[in-house]
């Protein structure tokens, strides 16, 4: 399973039916959060995505993306939580952290652990990475890259039954890249073993102007998220605040040939009607949606294969180097 749930899909300012940002994502089972604004932890109860996400990723330090972070830590230590919190994001991200655990007379019963990026840094997460990726949104801002690593082959059951391999054990460890011996005979991986398969590949922009940096980054994703704030009558108006337009967002999209698109940001102005949104971008890109309010998209494996898993270990960090 790959979800993504939209928590929150408004711009700046929050109207009656759209939350400031905020995406979830359940990778079987393992929830990320990335952003936060207002109200983040009302919208996952009616979501019903559970509180036990291990990471939130901060696109940037403006209000509408972090705000829902203190209401969300406290909740957690009401109900008992104790396991560590790790919350990523662009420069600032230490002295956010550092305000957050002395923010109101209350005590966490977990540790935050924080965690500054910049481009280029990548987060090894076990059986997927997620990389950091520079934005244009005039203050320090991050994109974020979810990407599984790759497959295993399919294994060809019915083909080392007919080399004379038992059902059991040995079925596993050839599809792990090891070689068997039964009478005598060695027998490769790459004889009942296909090629490496690619995993699946979720692009989130944040609020940023089109950039080179994000296009590269989303070459052939299953799925961007970008900032589709107004429509392309008021580009000006985009370019001076630092967002993008429906149509900038789905050309984007084309030149980096993605599978779908989902817009979100959506400035209030749009409130009675999002369609001058998504007419803009379908002249250019057909395969884009509007965010809306707990709208789930759920990214499924190429049809017929089967997936298996590493185990979880801790998260590990890597910087680029300066």
């Amino acid at each position: 399973m790959l979800r993504v749930t939209f928590l929150g899909t408004g711009g700046t300012l929050p109207t009656p039916n759209r939350n400031p940002s905020a995406i979830s994502i359940n990778r079987e089972g393992e929830m990320i959060l990335f952003d936060c604004g207002e109200g983040t932890q009302r919208q996952m109860m009616r979501a019903k995505t559970g509180m036990k996400l291990n990471s939130i990723f901060i696109t940037h330090f403006h209000a509408d993306h972090f705000l829902g972070i203190p209401g969300l830590v406290q909740t957690m230590s009401f109900n008992g939580r104790t396991e560590p919190l790790n919350i990523y994001g662009p420069e600032w991200t230490n002295q956010f952290t550092k305000l957050l655990m002395y923010l109101g007379y209350y005590k966490l019963g977990f540790p935050i652990n924080s965690h500054e990026l910049k481009d280029g840094d990548v987060i090894d997460m076990g059986d997927y990475l997620i990389r950091a990726v520079a934005t244009d949104h005039g203050i320090p801002s991050l994109g974020y890259v979810l990407e599984e690593k790759k497959r295993l082959g399919r294994f060809d059951k019915d083909k080392a039954i007919e080399l004379g391999i038992p059902v059991g054990p040995l079925f596993s460890k050839l599809q792990r890249g090891k070689a068997v011996v039964i009478n005598g005979r060695k027998i490769l991986p790459s004889q009942v073993v296909g090629k490496p398969r690619p995993g699946r590949k979720i692009v989130y922009s944040g609020d940023t102007r089109p950039c080179k940096s994000i296009e590269k980054a989303s070459s052939g994703a299953d799925l961007l998220i970008h900032d589709g704030t107004l429509a392309e009558e008021l580009r000006d108006w985009a370019v001076e605040t630092k967002h993008s337009t429906s149509r900038e967002a789905a050309l984007l999209a084309k030149k980096a040939r993605v599978k779908q698109l989902i817009l979100t940001h959506i400035s209030s102005r749009y409130s009675e009607s999002t369609e001058p949104l998504l007419l803009d971008a379908k002249e250019v890109f057909e395969d884009v949606k509007i965010a809306e309010e707990l709208m789930e998209i759920e990214i499924p494996l190429q049809k017929g294969t089967n997936l298996s898993f590493l185990s979880h270990p801790k998260p590990v960090f890597y910087n680029t180097p300066s």
